[in-house]
């Protein structure tokens, strides 16, 4: 089937109109990943001087030897498998609870914006007070109740803990604002048909909330796993990767090898490492949602 002129020239106007779109993401993220690939097969330490030299790859061997380096992965993993299912309950807690019919509801919608709107730095000192071991409310708490008080910020599992709670509290009120609006675009007569069909409140969340809300609890899920394999803020401020290195995520240690060290060959590398592992982890959510809507 032949185009007209007319569909042609509609067609290349819509070339030339997504074209200033299509070269803005070149030059804001296809350009830098390219050049961070290709800095990181380079021996680039600027501490010896802004020429390096190329060694293919030598900085992924590197990283296949570095213990430092697996003990950074294995925080950051550690703390997106907890930290993204306790921020989807949470967030979902919320949501329902923001839904519920209140008369005057921007009290509660004001709620879940504060702590998603807060700064993540700030969050972290927040938290780090609340968890230090001499005056912090937690402590207090436990003295209070005549338990021995913690050093939560020195003991390693027990600052893992302290952090995950951190950003778990941060991050929720995110999931709970995606699930929000997806709570609110499913239509109040499909519950008002299961109350006339006798079901109760479990099973009207069950067979008509979750399905429904299930393609917003996805794109939550996706971008709350994404954020949370780059980790750096709220550790940062809490603990600043301590005690040793126990809490140090991969996102910290890029930040040590390039910024402190110089080094921005091995650093590019290990950021080359991030992005294939969350463009990994977006592929195995896409093709878990195409899988699902296949069936």
């Amino acid at each position: 089937m032949r185009r007209s002129p007319r569909d042609l020239s509609e067609r290349s106007l819509a070339s030339w109109l997504l074209l200033p779109a299509f070269a803005l993401l070149g030059l804001v993220a296809v350009y830098p990943v390219l050049n961070l690939m290709v800095t990181s097969l380079y021996e680039l330490h600027l501490a010896y001087g802004p020429k390096g030299a190329f060694v293919g790859l030598a900085n992924y061997e590197r990283l296949l030897e570095d213990a430092r380096f697996a003990n950074a992965l294995r925080v950051t993993l550690l703390i997106t498998l907890v930290t993204v299912p306790g921020a989807a309950l949470l967030g979902l807690l919320l949501a329902l609870l923001a839904n519920l019919p209140y008369t005057v509801k921007w009290p509660v919608r004001l709620g879940l914006l504060l702590p998603w709107a807060m700064p993540l730095v700030f969050a972290g000192l927040i938290f780090r007070w609340f968890f230090e071991s001499d005056y912090g409310v937690v402590n207090d708490v436990l003295r209070r109740l005549g338990l021995a008080p913690l050093f939560w910020l020195s003991d390693p599992r027990l600052a893992f803990w302290a952090i995950s709670t951190s950003i778990i509290w941060k991050t929720s009120s995110f999931v709970a604002l995606v699930l929000l609006a997806g709570l609110q675009s499913i239509p109040r007569e499909y519950y008002e048909a299961a109350q006339v069909d006798g079901a109760n409140a479990w099973q009207a969340f069950y067979r008509i909330t979750l399905p429904l809300l299930a393609p917003s609890l996805f794109v939550a899920l996706v971008f709350r796993t994404i954020t949370a394999l780059q980790t750096f803020d709220i550790p940062y401020a809490m603990t600043g990767g301590g005690p040793g290195n126990a809490t140090e995520t991969l996102a910290m240690y890029i930040r040590t090898q390039t910024v402190e060290n110089l080094n921005f060959g091995y650093g590019s590398a290990m950021a080359v490492a991030l992005f294939v592992l969350c463009m990994a982890t977006t592929a195995l959510y896409l093709r878990f949602i195409q899988r699902g809507e296949g069936e």
